[in-house]
Order: C-alpha cells, then sequence, then structure tokens
C-alpha cells in the first residue's frame, strides 16, 4: 500500500495545505489539539472534493443509463459471435462508438478520486510514522498525533501493536473498538448505496447479465472494505465514511427525482408527479416539465408506468404537451395524442354522417330513378310542402272544366297515386 501511495506523492502537498487551511478555522473553534478540529478538516476536504466531483457524478449517471439500455444489443452481439472473441470486440467498440457511450464513464468519480484518497493515506502514515510531509511541519506534527477521536488517535490503525498505540498516547481496546465501529459502518452504508440502486433504480423489464454483475458487486464491495479497513489509519477511515454517507445521500436524491426509465423509483415519482400537477393544473418545476416533455415524446414506445402518468392526467381533464407543459383540456391548444402526434390547435373534429332510416334510404333511391313515391313511403316534410298539397291548391287557368274524377282523383279524402305497374 505504501509503494501505491507513494506514487500520489505529487498531490500529497495540496492535500496537506487544505487539511491545515481547515484545520486554522475548527482550531480557533475546538483548540488545535483537538480531535473534532482534525476530524473535521479530514470531513470538510472530502465535502470539498466530491462538490468538485459532482460533473463526473452527472457523466456517470448517464453512462450508466446508457449501459443499460445497451444490454440487450451486448447480449446479442456476445452470442452471434461467442465462437469469434476479436469480432466481438469490434463489434462491441462499433456499438459503443455509434452510440457515444464510454463504458469507463462510469468508473470517473472513482478513479478521479483515487489520488486524494492515497495522498491523505500517506499523509497520515507520515504522521504516524511522526515524519513531516507537505505543508505539515513539525508542531503542526505534533498536534496532529496528539489529536484522537472518541479516543483512538487519527494514526492509529486495527493492526497496530500496543507499543505503536502507547507511543500515540491511547489505548489498543479503545483504537480498535472505534476502528471496528468505523469499519462496519463504512461496509454497511457502502452495501446500502449498491442495493438501493439495484432494487429501486434498475429497469425491471429487461433481465441482463449487467444486473447479475451489480448484484454481486454489492456483496463483494463491503468485504473488501472490511478487509483492508483494517489496514487503514482512523483517519483514512473518517475520509472514507464521509465519502461513502456522502455517495449514498447523493443517490437517493438521483434517485427520488431522476429515476431510470422502467424503475420501481419511475412509478413512484410519477405517481407523485401526477398528484402535484393535478393539484396544481400544471407542471411548475423545470425538472417536472423536462420528464413529462421526455414522456411525451416516446409516444407508443412508453412503458407501464408512463402510460399510467398519462391516464392519470387524461382522467383529470389534463393534457401533456409536446413541450413538456401541462394544460387544461384540449380545445385552445395544440395537444398531442397517445402515439406523440401533435394535432392543430381548434381543428374541427371530423363529423360522421347521419344514418338514414330504411324508408329515407328507398325515397331517395326512387327519386334518383325518376319514379313516384307510393303511399306506403313515409315523407319527412310536412303535408303543405308536399307535391300533391299543391296540386290540389292551384290549377291552371281553364282546368276547372275538367273534373277530378276524370283525372283519376277521388272526391275527398287523401288521394291515392296510381301504382306504377299501371303506367
Amino acid at each position: 500500500m505504501d509503494t501505491i501511495a507513494s506514487l500520489f506523492s505529487f498531490i500529497t502537498t495540496p492535500v496537506s495545505w487544505v487539511i491545515v487551511q481547515f484545520h486554522k478555522v475548527y482550531g480557533a473553534i475546538f483548540g488545535d489539539n483537538t480531535g473534532w478540529a482534525w476530524g473535521l478538516s479530514i470531513v470538510s476536504l472530502v465535502i470539498l472534493i466530491r462538490i468538485c466531483l459532482i460533473p463526473l457524478f452527472v457523466k456517470q449517471i448517464k453512462a450508466t443509463r446508457a449501459m443499460q439500455t445497451l444490454q440487450p444489443e451486448m447480449k446479442k452481439i456476445q452470442e452471434r459471435y461467442k465462437n469469434d472473441k476479436q469480432r466481438q470486440s469490434e463489434e462491441m467498440m462499433k456499438l459503443y462508438k455509434e452510440t457515444g457511450t464510454n463504458p469507463l464513464s462510469s468508473c470517473l468519480p472513482i478513479l478521479a478520486q483515487s489520488p486524494f484518497f492515497f495522498a491523505l493515506y500517506h499523509v497520515l502514515n507520515s504522521i504516524a510514522n511522526n515524519d513531516t510531509i507537505g505543508v505539515i511541519n513539525q508542531s503542526l506534527l505534533e498536534s496532529a498525533q496528539k489529536a484522537h477521536i472518541f479516543g483512538a488517535p487519527l494514526a492509529a490503525k486495527f493492526t497496530d501493536s500496543s507499543a505503536d498505540v502507547a507511543a500515540l498516547e491511547a489505548s489498543l481496546t479503545t483504537v480498535r473498538i472505534v476502528t471496528a465501529v468505523m469499519i462496519v459502518l463504512m461496509s454497511a452504508s457502502q452495501f446500502y448505496t449498491q442495493r438501493q440502486l439495484m432494487t429501486k433504480n434498475v429497469d425491471t423489464t429487461v433481465k441482463t447479465p449487467f444486473m447479475q454483475q451489480q448484484k454481486m458487486l454489492m456483496y463483494v464491495f463491503p468485504v473488501m472494505f472490511a478487509v483492508f479497513g483494517i489496514n487503514f489509519p482512523v483517519g483514512v477511515l473518517v475520509y472514507w465514511l464521509t465519502t461513502n454517507v456522502w455517495t449514498m445521500g447523493q443517490q437517493m436524491y438521483v434517485i427520488r427525482n431522476n429515476p431510470t426509465p422502467g424503475s420501481k423509483a419511475q412509478a413512484a415519482y410519477l405517481e407523485r408527479l401526477t398528484k402535484h400537477v393535478t393539484q396544481h393544473g400544471k407542471a411548475r418545476k423545470r425538472s417536472e416539465r423536462v420528464i413529462v416533455k421526455a414522456i411525451v415524446a416516446k409516444g407508443r414506445d412508453r412503458n407501464e408506468y408512463e402510460r399510467k402518468f398519462i391516464n392519470g392526467l387524461t382522467k383529470a381533464g389534463l393534457v401533456a404537451q409536446a413541450d413538456g407543459s401541462v394544460v387544461q383540456g384540449e380545445s385552445s391548444v395544440a395537444t398531442v395524442t397517445e402515439d406523440g402526434t401533435p394535432t392543430a390547435a381548434g381543428a374541427p373534429k371530423r363529423q360522421q354522417p347521419k344514418r338514414q332510416s330504411k324508408s329515407q334510404r328507398q325515397s331517395g333511391s326512387a327519386k334518383q330513378a325518376g319514379e313516384p313515391t307510393t303511399s306506403l313511403q313515409k315523407s319527412d316534410e310536412p303535408e303543405d310542402a308536399q307535391p300533391g298539397a299543391a296540386k290540389k291548391t292551384t290549377q291552371k287557368p281553364g282546368g276547372s272544366t275538367r273534373s277530378k274524377a276524370q283525372s283519376g282523383q277521388r272526391k275527398g279524402g287523401p288521394q291515392r297515386p296510381k301504382s306504377p305497374s299501371k303506367k
């Protein structure tokens, strides 16, 4: 471990300088030689590093989700070229290049944090060996050696002998109890972080080897931390426990507000979003509009939870728009159909033709053929508007000499037209 840590000796001076600056602030509050001053300096160093690594953490999330999306395609390539490893690697690289995915992006935060971790280990190890390092001079070295966290010196280890611990003015039993508790907390936080990633933020509709690998790492990593933790100084355990807690909280925030599509976390998030949007009648936050926009753009490719979200808005009389906004109704603005196709604002709906009765259809066909209608056919027009009624009231000049009997009409009562068959 010392050989590996010495490779990062170029960064020990900046790390020691940052710790000293924080020590000046906390030393003025708690005292220069207290464990609170030195312990909080290490915690502040972790927080500063993790804030600087937030952009890399965002890339890690995107890379992890991209890898989860590519797992079905990767499995097909592995099955297709299972006897040709070289061709398999070429096709994998081609797939990464086409999709713009980098498998190493998911490891960026860990790789970027490693130099600071080994530099801190090298600084604390030098303090235990009574060696000055970086900007830590002899007076600061003596102050750090006197600092105890719950009775355990910063530079003490679980594997130290009684003589080594006595030289740091501490008890071996106290050191081992404190380090054991910190190792357990460190491993438990690592396990919980990995477990919530597997149980809440993984697409359950796709079963891939990637999920099995993550499940295996969920049990392997805590064991690794427990094994290596007995060789870490108390100050390094403080550093690693703090960074694990930070990672756990950061991941909980991401899972709650930006879950993986198809996961249980997305189902819970969309349920909360449905209640919030229906209560206020719109998506008020920018992050909410981004989620709604992505769901609308999927169209028919939406998963079960996303379709349930759209149906919930519809039942509440709301419509999700292509720009991510949510509006009331669908008449005043352009709306989006279930398959993601926008409709024009105010566009008239297509009217279905009115269904005619059998008598109306027969009447229409008779008129087109030029045949008179029979008495069995009913007319929708009033009696005064019928042609027969007009003939009764209106006569041509000189037509009075012709009797109604000659014209084939009955006296009084409704007149029966001649049957077409008698023509």
